[in-house]
């Protein structure tokens, strides 16, 4: 399909996916919600070829200012997301796709503000760059709504209490790139016109390795978070358990010793 409000770049192993809003600082609307990143990532999720998934955001000002809220007023609805007689809570959350299986590598480069909805992807992406002037906070309570969703998803990264302030302050004040860093919201910063090429430097990095493997010990440290520490290693001692009958567990160490670069057996 052509996408209106989403750019698709695939480039070998790496796929850039860039919400293309600038015109409303991308903010998400039902189109995105419910059409176009669900497509992309059902598409990136089928290619055997895609690797790593990096999403960005169109311009410079801003990453993601959440839902489109004149779609709310036009509307009714947040993105015309469903109740939840309609399913799990998180089948509207555009990070819905992250809490389906999807177990390729998700690289979020932060170009700008990032606030409410838009703090799915912080919250939910593997790993977090950011620009250096890109600021993250949440205006839900300030417009009438609820801040719970991305709130319980940041509580995976940063302290309870710097979550509660975001909430709190609805946006009066802004969370800094270093002060983000610190917290564990971001893994690095850099300047706003290297963001891109230094998630593609990563990304190209990550493609090099077993997609099997990345695969798995993805899903087993995401599973610790969900589950805890006893039943989280169990979960990964089942991941490591049922890889030693993947190609890639001999193809790595026999690689190694023949000093050659490994052939990675792709599903």
């Amino acid at each position: 399909m052509t996408y209106t409000d989403l750019l698709w770049e695939k480039d070998g192993h790496v796929l850039t996916l860039t919400l293309n809003r600038p015109e409303r600082h991308n903010a998400l609307n039902a189109n995105l919600l419910k059409v176009e990143l669900p497509d992309a990532f059902r598409r990136a999720r089928e290619d055997i070829e895609i690797r790593v998934v990096i999403v960005t955001g169109a311009g410079e000002r801003a990453f993601c200012s959440g839902a489109d809220l004149k779609d709310t007023a036009a509307t009714g609805s947040i993105g015309g997301t469903e109740g939840p007689a309609q399913g799990p809570y998180y089948r509207s959350t555009p990070t819905a796709f992250l809490h389906e299986g999807f177990d390729k590598p998700v690289l979020v480069a932060v170009n700008g503000m990032c606030l409410g909805a838009g703090l799915h992807f912080v919250a939910d992406g593997d790993l977090v760059l950011a620009a250096e002037h890109a600021t993250f906070f949440d205006t839900h309570v300030r417009v009438g709504q609820v801040f719970a969703l991305e709130a319980i998803g940041l509580l995976r990264r940063m302290p309870f209490g710097e979550v509660m302030k975001m909430m709190l302050v609805s946006g009066t004040e802004r969370m800094d790139a270093p002060t983000a860093q610190r917290l564990g919201l971001v893994s690095e910063i850099s300047a706003g016109k290297d963001l891109l090429a230094r998630a593609r430097e990563i990304a190209a990095t990550i493609a090099q390795f077993s997609p099997a493997t990345i695969a798995a010990s993805k899903r087993a440290m995401w599973a610790a978070l969900e589950h805890g520490l006893t039943d989280g290693l169990e979960r990964g001692w089942r991941e490591i358990y049922q890889h030693w009958t993947h190609p890639d567990y001999l193809e790595g160490p026999r690689a190694f010793a023949e000093k050659r670069p490994p052939r990675w057996h792709v599903d």
